[in-house]
């Protein structure tokens, strides 16, 4: 189940990517032949479809050049170093000087 916040969020992924396409003047058709996928996967992948393989976004990022994109998902996790210094500094008030 994908929740309402979440498939917007596919949603402009999808779309992202159809701009990109559109940009390269790339059709879906040579998108599904350089990436193996039928066309009807890639119209999925430009809806933001959520039953569609993580794989195969992937593979239309890298035939667009992007792929390098989705490796920065969660690099910058602010929240997690903010937790994590949050432990961190309860560790240094148990300490003595």
């Amino acid at each position: 189940m994908v929740f309402p916040k979440n498939q917007r969020i596919l949603a402009q992924l999808g779309e992202n990517i159809k701009l990109a396409c559109k940009r390269r003047n790339y059709s879906q058709t040579l998108i599904s032949e350089r990436t193996g996928l039928s066309r009807l996967t890639i119209r999925k992948i430009e809806q933001g479809d959520p039953k569609v393989s993580i794989g195969h976004y992937v593979a239309v990022l890298s035939v667009l050049g992007l792929v390098e994109d989705f490796a920065k998902v969660a690099s910058d996790d602010e929240l997690g170093r903010k937790l994590q210094d949050i432990k961190l500094m309860g560790k240094q008030k148990g300490k003595k000087p």
